[in-house]
């Protein structure tokens, strides 16, 4: 058990090194900041991020009509069986 432990510490150091040294000090990887996240994955989370945060914006707005149109199905039902209009009065005519 104690080997298999240590061959996959040894392997992730290994891969550590090569991410490193081949895609990181050579440039191929581009990281603005130096926090060593390249800027792809960075960007990529970044515009998740807004995508969430407008999704959860049209689902409260959809929530919303959708209570009104519960509501104005209330309605019909009661128009539906005969009882009066509820509401304002509409404006006589003279």
């Amino acid at each position: 058990m104690l080997e298999i432990i240590g061959l996959v510490v040894v392997l992730a150091v290994i891969g550590a090194a090569v991410y490193y040294f081949s895609f990181y000090k050579k440039g191929k990887i581009n990281d603005r900041d130096g926090d060593f996240i390249p800027d792809e994955i960075e960007d990529a989370v970044e515009d998740v991020k807004k995508t969430v945060k407008e999704v959860k914006r049209r689902a409260k707005n959809v929530k919303k009509e959708i209570k009104d149109v519960v509501e104005q199905t209330k309605d019909v039902v009661d128009a539906a069986k005969g009882k009066k209009r509820r509401g304002r009065k509409p404006k006589s005519k003279k």
